[in-house]
């Protein structure tokens, strides 16, 4: 193991190697996993090599390392296939729950997004058709045939449970990529493929609960663990999955009517009287203080125009109520949708409130006043009409 300095936003972790440029890391959490492995399966080891004694728990470890290994080859394919794929694979984890593979950026494309996806299990088939073959190879009852045996049906068991099709498994990221291609629309089908992840919860529990209640007894109360577990990990990763696409969705139709309020430019010149008429005159919520060139360079605080005195609003500097602002704090009028919210989200860097401005014959023309703290509650509130 190495250790290395990496972004803050990477899994904290051991790094045991790289795929080309990204680190493989071993998180902290995964060292949970072998000795419940190694625990769970040393009564087997005894059960069949009694002779053993405490040597079946160095067995049980051999078959947690070659389930590590397992794991490390599915996501090795996942991360191979991306990169040949023009993809840039940003790290290799490997925790408690299994691996993730993390990139750069989402797959461009749906044959892009299912290949990458379906790598993955195919992996575990091949570990477990050469466990297969070397067991067919492995002289019977020894220990080793154990170890290879088990070896085979757990990744069988990794392969077929990543194929059901529901998100965060790798099946749910082939569905999404089957509605994306029919649909057209990526959102859909991360949509579909979160309900159908929830789905396989329920088919998770029903695995753990039925059979025991159908044969008349209390079911294992390690089994129910494991399965609480489990199905917790994977209800949160499907309803993040339904979260995304939600906010997806919302992004696409948002406009200036969404996250601004409808603005007028004026020249610094004048007083709070004559703003707020001209105001009233154009219909707008809002005033924007330009320069000689059009240029923002502030806008006026409500609330501190609200105090002045109606008596005194005809001799108070429109100066005395603005707040300013840099020029440079403006965004496109006509973008819509992921262009105008990316750009308000690269131009909240420079001021927490911008200004819309379209190209005009004399200038830039105002239209609206964007506070980004309105942006980010726009993408957060349900829409009206959306079902989950």
């Amino acid at each position: 193991m190495t250790s290395e300095r990496r972004d803050p936003d990477t899994t904290s972790g051991w790094v045991i190697g790289h795929v080309g440029q990204a680190p493989v890391i071993l998180t902290p959490s995964w060292l949970i996993a072998p000795v419940v492995i190694t625990l769970l399966f040393a009564p087997t080891v005894r059960t069949y090599a009694p002779e053993l004694g405490a040597v079946s728990y160095l067995v049980a470890a051999a078959f947690a390392l070659l389930l590590l290994l397992s794991v490390f080859l599915h996501e090795l394919a996942h991360a191979l296939v991306a990169r040949a794929r023009g993809q840039q694979v940003k790290e290799l984890a490997i925790t408690v729950w299994g691996g993730r593979t993390s990139f750069d950026a989402a797959a461009p494309t749906p044959g892009t997004s299912a290949l990458v996806a379906v790598v993955g299990p195919v992996a575990n088939g091949a570990v477990a058709a050469l466990c297969w073959g070397l067991v067919q190879a492995a002289e019977p009852g020894t220990v080793v045939t154990l170890v290879l045996y088990a070896g085979l049906v757990s990744n069988v068991f990794v392969a077929v449970f990543n194929m059901l099709p529901g998100l965060p498994m790798d099946g749910g990221y082939l569905l999404e990529a089957i509605v994306w291609r029919v649909t057209g629309d990526r959102s859909r089908g991360t949509l579909a493929a979160g309900w159908f992840g929830r789905g396989v919860v329920l088919l998770v529990a029903a695995w753990v609960l039925v059979p025991s209640l159908l044969a008349g007894r209390s079911p294992d109360l390690v089994m129910v663990g494991w399965g609480a577990l489990i199905g917790a990990f994977l209800w949160s990763g499907a309803g993040q999955s339904i979260g995304a696409a939600r906010a997806q969705l919302r992004v696409r139709g948002l406009g200036l009517g969404d996250l601004g309020v409808r603005a007028v430019g004026l020249h610094d010149v004048g007083t709070v009287a004559d703003a707020i008429q001209e105001a009233v005159r154009v219909g707008a919520d809002a005033i924007v203080v330009v320069d000689h060139e059009g240029r923002p360079r502030g806008y006026v605080d409500q609330a501190a125009a609200a105090t002045v005195p109606v008596d005194r609003r005809t001799m108070t500097p429109l100066d005395a109520v603005t707040v300013a602002i840099p020029a440079t704090a403006v965004v496109d009028a006509r973008l819509t949708g992921d262009e105008l919210v990316r750009a308000v989200g690269a131009m909240s860097q420079v001021s927490p409130v911008l200004v819309a401005v379209s190209p005009g014959p004399d200038g830039p023309v105002v239209h609206a006043l964007i506070r980004v703290q309105d942006v980010v509650a726009a993408l957060r509130a349900p829409r009206l009409g959306s079902r989950g």
